[in-house]
């Protein structure tokens, strides 16, 4: 079988990376197309995966579509030239490629309708099959939805597919069971983004301050960092960064996925945008597992409480890590699903095979 990835953002890189090199292992071939984003190849090229590059996003909303456009129309050609029997991503271009081609289009989107509507409305509609956490199951309008018990993160953060490697201390300069935090700040580019604001540059000293008196702090930043803030930045690879996250006393920032990656380890994990009642996983993760906290800009006194209110509790790395076991007992291994539900749907083509699933079989 032949399947094409698409990679529009770091963390795909992530989430499919395992799920690429099984399914070559298994005797398929894969090809890789990814925007020029030089976090995005960066990982690629660490990882030892090809990829074809398909262009530039835009700057503007207006620049954004009408590359968006190109990058469908690359994404069709390639696929109908090379023959490809499924296409594996979370982009709309993915979706409308799929429309002139033979390629089906497997979409794996864990955002709210509401959060993404340009997705919802001009993405979803032209995908073959649209597959999503099942704490979206409330907030997914689509007939075409496929729900699962898990999260992205789990893709790459599950026991199964990953162990950290305690290397990465001596590369961070910390000791084992030092007390250091990791802090995530986004740049809210993307077309989802607009009008979502998080930590304002004195909210994030202010916490840096806080934090400080107890620890380290690294800071990882999507755009430039502050230069207040710049002698923070965290200096570890890349790939090696779930693995220093892993070790981390708490995280703290405005990142949606770095937020459910902490949680996913187990590490307590603090986030403050617009969109802290938005996510439904990561609404999952705090309202029935009780990993991770949200707050809005305006709750920044209560996300201060509460630094210092988990600071003080004992024992609270070992807390969250049996609340953690308690949420890997209800999920899956959410890369040996992405294979089998591939295989399944990518040889067979019917969608009634997938009707009654046992996921089970994943755990």
């Amino acid at each position: 079988m032949k399947i094409l990835i698409d990679i529009g953002h770091p963390a795909h890189v992530h989430l499919y990376r395992n799920f690429y090199n099984e399914m070559t292992e298994r005797g398929h071939s894969l090809y890789v197309t990814v925007k020029n984003l030089p976090s995005a190849t960066r990982l690629l090229y660490l990882y030892g995966i090809p990829y074809t590059l398909i262009g530039s996003k835009g700057d503007t909303l207006a620049s954004k579509g009408v590359r968006q456009v190109f990058f469908s129309l690359r994404l069709a050609a390639m696929a109908s030239r090379l023959g490809i029997d499924v296409g594996v991503g979370s982009s709309i271009s993915l979706a409308h490629a799929s429309v002139p081609s033979r390629m089906k289009s497997v979409i794996f989107d864990d955002d709210d309708d509401l959060v993404q509507p340009l997705m919802t409305r001009y993405g979803h509609p032209f995908a073959d099959m649209i597959v999503s956490p099942s704490s979206l199951k409330n907030a997914r309008a689509s007939g075409k939805a496929l729900f699962y018990p898990g999260y992205h993160e789990l893709a790459y953060l599950h026991p199964c597919r990953f162990t950290p490697d305690p290397e990465v201390l001596n590369d961070a300069g910390v000791s084992q069971g030092e007390t250091f935090f990791i802090m995530r700040f986004n740049a809210f580019r993307a077309h989802h983004d607009k009008g979502v604001e998080g930590l304002t540059t004195g909210q994030k000293l202010e916490l840096v301050k806080l934090l400080e008196s107890r620890g380290r702090v690294f800071i990882t930043t999507e755009a430039e960092a502050e230069p207040e803030l710049a002698k923070y930045k965290l200096g570890v690879s890349p790939e090696k960064a779930h693995s220093l996250l892993s070790y981390a006393t708490m995280f703290i920032g405005d990142s949606q996925t770095m937020t459910s990656e902490a949680a996913v380890l187990g590490v307590p994990a603090l986030r403050c945008n617009t969109l802290a009642e938005s996510i439904s996983y990561l609404r999952e993760q705090e309202e029935t597992y009780g990993l991770t906290y949200a707050y809005k800009p305006a709750e920044f006194g209560l996300l201060r409480e509460r630094i210092e209110s988990l600071l003080g509790e004992p024992g609270l790395r070992e807390e969250w890590q049996r609340r953690r076991n308690r949420m890997l007992g209800d999920m899956i291994d959410v890369t040996a699903f992405m294979v089998w539900l591939t295989e399944t749907y990518g040889m067979r083509g019917e969608r009634r095979d997938l009707s009654e699933i046992d996921f089970s079989r994943f755990r």
